[in-house]
């Protein structure tokens, strides 16, 4: 079997999507899924460069190809091109699981659980809207239950105004809910070194289930000083995009759950070292999973495979998202996925539904301070 040729396939729904499809001469495809949301062109133009390295290789030598695409360029691969890797390794395992007759988790070691529990997104305006939305999410079966750190509707983000009003939460939200459901709060690198602290420092009554990405993460050491400081359990590592930048959190035991996107980090291939790695120092993944179906399809056969897989992210149940471009997406019961049975991912690609997705360029948003200046969305 050699690979023919590699489509990349753009959609936008409730977001922005790149969808690779890698073809074969054995009639066999595979489908993977890129992040990066807001830079899906270049991407695309990533790929365009790996088409002729690709081109006539064998799909069942993902490490061989892994390592072509990330050294080939002689500049290690990072981000958008890392994001590039991942779709093509997804797709290759996809592949793989097809041309054999198995699930992709049998090729990654087998099912090590029955089921892989799930978090979704929580929102609103005040704290009393938030409580009512996490109440509704709960009496739906979710288990572990997701907000981020508030700003204002102009854009505006004051660490001070939105620090006290992320304890309120906390507070209001064990009140109302008890103590068995888990919580989470993303600052998604918004604070920080002293507001992150002060908010650590003040929930860890409340028992987070952890709190997610509380610094920028383009210096690890950082997260030295707030560790050391807090008993908080501390969650980073989604824009991370190799086992490289994972090493430091990772070997000095700096977070509790490793926000592995192996969409990012460059597909299964890689994220499976990194899982590894974590288990050497009892860290649990909580996987980074904010796009689309296939990668909610590809994560959770990461998360079947992997002893050391908490929770995955997942912002839209299957059947929400693209149901019409991806087809037979995964069963959610009660809060949690169920495995897959079919070859390869389980799902099915189907463009001709891309024209109901039509793709066009889009940004995320941006936050400002009181005096202007720019802070992380």
């Amino acid at each position: 079997m050699k690979i023919t040729d590699v489509k990349v396939y753009l959609a936008r729904e409730w977001r922005t999507f790149c969808f690779v499809v890698v073809e074969t001469d054995a009639g066999v495809t595979g489908i993977g899924e890129a992040g990066i949301t807001g830079r899906e062109l270049a991407v695309q133009g990533a790929i365009e460069h790996f088409r002729p390295l690709l081109i006539g290789q064998d799909p069942f030598r993902t490490e061989h190809i892994w390592q072509l695409l990330f050294r080939g360029g002689f500049f290690p691969a990072q981000r958008i091109l890392a994001a590039a890797i991942a779709a093509i390794d997804i797709a290759l395992w996809d592949i793989k699981g097809k041309a054999l007759g198995v699930p992709v988790y049998d090729l990654l070691g087998g099912r090590v659980r029955d089921r892989v529990l799930t978090y979704n997104h929580n929102s609103g305006e005040t704290v009393e809207e938030l409580v009512d939305c996490c109440r509704q999410s709960l009496d739906a079966g979710w288990k572990v239950l997701r907000w981020g750190l508030g700003h204002e509707p102009d854009g505006l983000l004051e660490p001070d105004v939105e620090v006290r009003r992320a304890i309120k939460e906390f507070e209001a939200l064990r009140l109302a809910l008890g103590d068995k459901v888990k919580l989470a709060l993303d600052v998604h690198t918004r604070l920080n070194m002293a507001d992150s602290l002060w908010l650590c420092q003040e929930v860890e009554q409340y028992r987070p289930y952890f709190i997610e990405d509380p610094l920028r993460v383009e210096n690890s050491q950082s997260y030295r000083h707030l560790r050391s400081r807090t008993t908080a359990p501390l969650a980073a590592g989604e824009q991370y995009s190799s086992k490289w930048e994972f090493r430091q959190v990772i070997e000095e035991e700096l977070i509790d759950y490793a926000r592995v996107d192996l969409c990012i980090c460059g597909g299964l291939t890689e994220a499976k070292k990194i899982a590894a790695t974590c288990e050497t120092h009892y860290i649990d993944l909580a996987v980074h999973n904010p796009i689309g179906p296939v990668a909610t399809a590809a994560f959770l056969h990461l998360c079947f495979s992997t002893p050391n897989c908490a929770v995955q992210e997942l912002p839209k149940r299957p059947g929400e998202s693209l149901p019409d471009l991806v087809l037979n997406q995964p069963e959610w019961e009660d809060g949690y996925l169920l495995p897959p049975t079919a070859p390869g991912l389980g799902i099915d690609f189907n463009p001709e539904a891309l024209a109901k997705y039509p793709f066009r360029m889009g940004e995320l948003k941006r936050l400002r301070r009181a005096d202007g200046s720019l802070t992380n969305w």
